[in-house]
């Protein structure tokens, strides 16, 4: 009989444990989540920005600045202006295009997909001629590109790229484009065409002047009465999710700090 109590208390016992520990269970889960929940509500804002990659570098200084005054987070998709267009065009969720050219910005605008009134010039671009340092080519002049010892010319593709076409105009407006087409590559973009020649790929590849390292390249302008004006475009996208923090950006680009920026990677800003 003795035996019998001592195993009903033990199983008393322990049927009440497991339901303290139900309870505890249920009140830690009931903690994650209020602790879920605030964490959720103090995460950062993020922003997407699609920019042309002639602003890659100048973009990425702009946009750590800008995330630290405004405690958000941006992701910025880097691309050929035809590219983004179309991407854009398809329904791609950016909340900013910075374009490298005006007509881009124009045309999404007449298909009422950027907010009209948030259109504004953000630069103006330069090209120019650069080489790797150290592997014995020089090129200072479009008719230096003749050299024979020039084998491969990058540029990027006139189609798809403001600053590939205004390359080719410029080799156009120096009565070379024949003569030089054979040895002409073309990058999918501004980036690409530069990774030619840090690669080997390239003997000469003419870049903007925002891509310029003095650390590692020989570079010499190209007048720009060459090719037709580079002015560079930007816009808030009319589907965009944050209005209000991508306006901000627009804003801070073109303000002190950014036009700063801009101006430390060789662009002409408004107002310049």
């Amino acid at each position: 009989m003795k035996n019998k109590l001592i195993l009903l208390f033990l199983i008393l016992t322990s049927l009440s444990l497991a339901g303290c520990n139900t309870k505890e269970n249920i009140a830690s889960t009931i903690d994650l989540s209020r602790e879920s929940a605030d964490s959720m509500s103090q995460e950062k804002s993020g922003l997407t920005v699609a920019a042309a990659s002639s602003l890659t570098e100048a973009f990425t200084e702009i946009g750590t600045a800008f995330e630290t005054l405004n405690n958000c987070h941006i992701t910025f998709s880097f691309a050929s202006t035809a590219t983004l267009s179309e991407q854009i065009t398809n329904g791609a969720p950016f909340d900013v295009f910075a374009a490298a050219n005006e007509s881009a910005i124009t045309g999404l605008d007449a298909k009422d997909l950027i907010l009209s009134e948030t259109r504004q010039i953000c630069a103006i671009g330069r090209i120019g001629i650069a080489t790797y340092k150290g592997r014995g080519i020089q090129a200072t002049t479009m008719d230096d590109l003749r050299d024979s010892n020039i084998k491969i010319i990058a540029i990027a593709s006139p189609e798809h790229a403001p600053y590939g076409l205004a390359a080719k105009q410029a080799i156009e407006t120096a009565g070379l484009w024949e003569t030089l087409e054979p040895k002409i590559v073309f990058g999918k973009n501004i980036a690409e065409t530069l990774s030619y020649l840090t690669t080997g790929n390239a003997d000469v590849a003419i870049i903007a002047l925002s891509q310029k390292d003095e650390a590692t390249l020989n570079y010499s302008m190209i007048d720009s009465d060459m090719h037709a004006p580079l002015t560079q475009a930007m816009a808030v996208l009319s589907d965009t999710d944050n209005e209000e923090l991508a306006r901000a950006f627009v804003a801070f680009v073109n303000g002190p700090e950014g036009k700063e920026i801009m101006q430390k990677y060789g662009f002409v800003t408004p107002g310049e």
